[in-house]
Parts: structure tokens; sequence; C-alpha cells
């Protein structure tokens, strides 16, 4: 047995899982340990992503991660039931991949199941017997979800591998058609009634909960009146309730290419709750003036009732705002990109970063089959409605703060320095210049330099990447990321929990002895679980259409970019389909490839052919694994593109 260390603290919490084996720890109480605790793959025990484990932390091992720890025994297991697809038969076992499992865990299925089964599907599987690295998990089928050849089954495997939460309880639909499907008149007149005030929603074109609406005007001082009208769903879901006992089980919304998981019922969230155009709504309305500079002068928060006169998607603003398209509303959008402006460059000015990253858009048919990919810009629209409700957050965070009232806060800590030091060692071998102690005005530099260069999207990822992820705590030690001291969420809570929680304690709602840390800890538990679960299922959705393109043309080529560089080999993004790649240096080229870190680079030892971030290369796919959701691919050189022969 390894001796444990002079200095070590036992704690309890829930693990959770990185893909590749490592884990960290959540201390069930914050007052013993402040920090998550990284759990190195090998001492992680047979843990699963979401068990109740106990462990010991070294206190003697800090980095710049937080403190290591080693599991000492699991308490309780998250789950009895796992996702897998069968991936081997032979007369002596079943093999089936469990992607919550990873690669270095295998899963065997119980003699006797074999008849039925074929290599593909995909299954509910009940666990018999935990195994670890080196003993296989012991399951028996549950029951069939489907095939993975077919694209229809695709959520509903992602519900199951995810524990995501499907249908709603009898009890919870009833509750929610209780209210009707409309506003009554009883509730509009209880209300500061702003319905015959212009007013607008701007939303994705395949939006169908509308959270938010704005109204805007401007008096002869040049003095802005803005309001961010919100849904109020605290009046429909009363704390103790059915609806919110689900609601908080489930956390927040959950959205996949072409279906949403959604937190509440569609009576609420597609109807009574949604700000819908030409319908009476009840809202919470943050009322703000601003003066001509953009400065906050004056606030308010009032519970009101609006109707949206308009429902415009990001790109019939933007065409508005460009002239392409008349509106009544034209006026009132010039006013709110003016006020955008002024709003983005304070902003700037107190240090905030600015990302413009583009949006792929998967596109399914009914059956959930990709047919294609739009991309989508961050356009001036997009923007603005990002900003008021940027500015409509910390206004209520700043309001219940200077009512002294406990909240749940919205928390971006600082990145480490080894992972920012990273980052710059990354952005000085693409060439720009930063010096040796960067500034936040530096970071804005860089970006604004990188913005028409191919590598403006690399960086802004990259940097993405050195980020720690944002949470939600009570306990407020402000928001790196917008460089703001009182952040909270509020604008969102047809799909977020804690948005909901704000709008209750807003108003005095909220339940008697609410335990804020522990409701903050499980939304932001379950916001990271639907986060994996959505990318899981893009990244197969992305697979299947790669794989559908490779059957109609198998010499189709790709222009991707290089993204990172490693002595085994490089990686890449394919920018049709923002799909990551990996080519190892025995697939390159007919040379031998030497591998410089200080670049980093890669270099032909004969031919002295480099590879370097941000080059464009040209790569073809030559099969595509769906139950790993993987593919292989090859370089396409000069002398490969020659011998292309033409399509019949």
């Amino acid at each position: 047995m390894a001796k444990r260390p002079k200095k070590e603290l036992i704690i309890r919490g829930i693990i959770r899982m990185h893909p590749r084996g490592f884990g960290f720890l959540v201390p069930d109480d914050p007052s013993k340990c402040s920090q998550d605790v990284f759990i190195p793959k090998h001492l992680t025990d047979n843990a699963v992503d979401g068990d109740q484990v106990e462990i010991s932390v070294n206190l003697e091992s800090q980095s710049e991660k937080g403190p290591d720890g080693k599991i000492l025994s699991i308490l309780s297991r998250a789950r009895t039931h796992v996702a897998g697809i069968i991936q081997f038969i032979e007369e002596a076992q079943i093999l089936a991949h469990v992607p919550l499992l990873g690669e270095n865990r295998p899963v065997v299925i119980k003699k006797g199941e074999k008849n039925a089964l074929q290599v593909g599907d995909r299954l509910t599987l009940k666990v018999l017997e935990w195994g670890n690295q080196k003993k296989p998990t012991l399951c028996e089928v549950s029951h069939k979800i489907g095939h993975i050849n077919d694209p229809s089954c695709d959520i509903d495997a992602a519900i199951e591998e995810y524990d995501l939460q499907g249908t709603f309880p009898k009890n919870v639909i009833t509750e929610a058609k209780a209210f009707g499907k409309q506003v009554s008149k009883q509730e509009q007149k209880e209300r500061f009634d702003l319905s015959k005030i212009p007013c607008i929603t701007i939303d994705p074109e395949t939006a169908k909960d509308f959270d938010d609406a704005l109204t805007i005007s401007q008096d002869k001082q040049g003095h802005f009146f803005l309001g961010v009208h919100i849904a109020d769903v605290a009046h429909y879901v009363q704390a103790g309730s059915a609806l919110d006992k689900e609601a908080l089980r489930r956390c927040n919304s959950t959205y996949f290419p072409g279906k949403c998981v959604p937190m509440l019922p569609e009576e609420l969230s597609n109807n009574l709750c949604s700000l819908r155009q030409d319908a009476i709504r009840l809202t919470v309305s943050v009322l703000m003036e601003f003066d001509a500079q953009g400065t906050l002068v004056d606030s308010q928060v009032k519970r009101t009732c609006i109707k949206s006169q308009k429902r415009f998607t990001y790109e019939e603003a933007k065409q508005v705002l460009e002239g392409k398209k008349k509106s009544p509303h034209a006026k009132a959008l010039k006013q709110m990109e003016e006020l955008c402006q002024l709003l983005k460059k304070k902003r700037s000015e107190r240090g905030s970063i600015d990302f413009a990253l583009p949006e792929l858009i998967i596109i399914v048919d009914k059956d959930g089959k990709p047919t294609g990919v739009k991309i989508e810009q961050y356009h001036i629209t997009h923007q603005l409605v990002e900003e008021f409700m940027l500015k409509a957050n910390e206004t209520v965070a700043k309001h219940l703060s200077d009512r002294g009232k406990s909240q749940l806060f919205r928390i971006h800590e600082e990145p480490s320095e080894e992972n920012l030091q990273d980052f710059f060692a990354t952005a000085r071998s693409l060439g720009f210049q930063i010096p040796p102690k960067p500034t936040n005005k530096d970071l804005q530099a860089l970006f604004k330099q990188a913005q028409d260069t191919p590598f403006s999207n690399q960086l802004a990822i990259g940097f993405i990447r050195t980020l720690k992820l944002a949470f939600y705590s009570p306990r407020n030690v402000g928001h790196y990321g917008l460089s703001l001291e009182h952040y909270c969420h509020f604008t969102s809570p047809i799909r977020r929990y804690s948005d909901l929680v704000t709008q209750r304690l807003l108003f005095d709602q909220e339940e008697e002895g609410l335990e804020l840390e522990k409701i903050g800890q499980k939304c932001s538990d379950k916001e990271r679980v639907s986060f994996r679960a959505e990318m899981s299922v893009k990244l197969l959705k992305k697979h299947r259409l790669l794989k559908s393109w490779h059957k109609e043309d198998p010499r189709r080529n790709y222009a991707a970019n290089i993204t990172k560089i490693k002595p085994f080999g490089l990686y890449f993004d394919v920018k049709e389909l923002f799909l990551e790649g990996f080519l190892h240096i025995s697939e390159l080229e007919s040379d031998y490839f030497i591998y410089e870190p200080t670049a980093p680079l890669l270099r032909g030892e004969k031919t002295g052919k480099r590879y370097v971030i941000g080059e464009e290369i040209t790569v073809r796919p030559l099969q595509i694994d769906l139950i790993h959701m993987e593919a292989g691919w090859e370089l396409v050189t000069e002398k490969k593109r020659k011998k292309r022969k033409p399509r019949k």
C-alpha cells in the first residue's frame, strides 16, 4: 500500500471525469477545501462521472490547477445504467463501447444476450459489476435505443448517455396546463402596463422560447431609455411546486440540432412564458437610462406586461439596419445599434475582451439526418442583444447587492498563470508581438491585430480554452471575462434555473431556508453535463454529414488550418465543418520530421518542408467511424491533386 502524504485532508464530494481519464472533485463542503481537486488518471479507481466519493487531498502537492488528490472509496454511484454501442461480437464475448467510461474501460455484455444483438446497436445497459482499467465492467441489456446508422435516435441516445430528463411527469404537465393559454385581464391590471410601447424580440431563426424583449427611446438630450423585458417565469413556477421541483431536477434546457430538451413543459416554455409576437405576456422589466456617452444614470426593476410587436431574426434585423429591408422599427434598431456601440466601448475601457466567433449551425431534417451546415457570423444584431443582456444582468446583480440580498452570482475566476503563458507562447509563435508581462490591454490589442488574419478564430478559441469554467455561487469573486464585480444570470429564466431563482429574490418570493450554495453547485454541474451532451450530438452529426459527403465523392478534398503541433503529429480544423482532425507524422510526406518545440513546428529532415500552426493544408477523409465519432485522414499534396481523376 502506498504511503499517504504527511499533510493530507480527507474530504467528500462529486467526481467530474474528463474523457481523457482524469477527474476533478467538487467538494461537498467548500469551507474544508475551496478549490476543485485534481485527480490524476491512475488515482481515479473505478469512479465514473457524478459518483459521490471520498478522497485524500495532498496538501504538499499544489500546482496551477489546484491541489492533487486520490480516490479512497466510492460512497455512492451516480448511475445504475449506462448507454453503450455494440462494437464487437464473437463466440466468447460481446464488447460494447460506453462513451461515459472512455476508451480504456472495456465493457462486456453478459452472456446469453448476443442472439438479438448486432454491431452498431445502441443500448441502455444495466451495470452488474463496475470494472476499472484492468478489469472490464459487466453489464446486461436493459433495452435497445436504435442503431448507430439511424440518426433519428441520436438525441434519445444522448438523453440516456448523459442521464438527462426526457418526458415530464404527469403532475408537472397538469400543473403547467392549469395556467391556461393566455394572460388574464386581472393579471394584466396588476402590472405596470407597457403593452402599448413598441417592443421587439431578436432571436435565432430556429428559436421557439423567447425569454427577452427590448424597447428603446431617446430624448432631446441624447439620453437613451432602454427596457429589457424578461419572461416572468417566477409568476408561474412557484417555489416548492411540482413545476419547480422538476425545473431544479433539470436546472437548464439542453439544445440539440433540431430539438430542445426543455427545463419547463412546452405549455410554459413555448407558449405562456414565451414572449411571442402580438401576445400579452407577463414580464420582469429592467428599465435603464443612459446618458449620451452610454453611462448608466438610473435604473429600476418592475413587474410589467408587454406585447411584442415584431419577432425579428438576427439576419432580418441586420437587413433593416443595413437599409436592405424596410421596417417601422428601423429607428429603434438604429438607436439600439448606437447604444450598443457605446456600451461596447465602455466594456473595452474596463478591460473586457470581446470575441466575435462565428457559429456553425447543423441543419437536420425531420428524422434527425444532417443535410448541411450554415456558418452564422457574429453580427451587430447579435452584439446589441448580448450587450443589453449583459447590462441587465449586471444591473440586477448590483440591485440585489445594494439591498443586501444573498444571490447566485455568475462567477468567472482568473485563469492560471501557466495556462496564460502557454497561450502567449502560441500567439508569439504565430508572429504576434506580446510583452513579457501582458495586461488585459495587451490582450485586447492582440485580438484587434488578429482580427483580419487567418489566426483570428484560432487565437480566440485558444484563449477561451485557457479560461476556467464559469460557475454559480453566492460567494462573489467577480467575473474575469467581463471585468465585472457584480454579475448574475437573470435574462433566461425559461431555460436556466439560476435565472428563475434570481427573479424570486428580486421580489422576495424565495422559499425559507433557500440553500443557494447547493443550488449553485447543482446548476453548475448540470450546465456542464448539458454542454457535453450538446457537443457530443453535434460531433456525431458532423461525422454523419462527412460520411454522406464521402459516400457521394470519396475524392472530395477539404481545406483545413493547423491548430496544434506535437512531436507525434499535427491537429487541424476542417473549415467547412469546424471539425478537428489529426495526422500522424508518418502520414505527412516521405520524410523524417523533426519536432522543434520553441516554434513549435515540424521540419522535414530531407526536404526542409515545415508545418506550422495556422498553415492551411488540404485533407481528405479515408474512413469515418460513427461509433467512436472520429475520422481517419490523409494529407492531400500537390502530387495527389494531380492524380485525381475527373468526376464522371
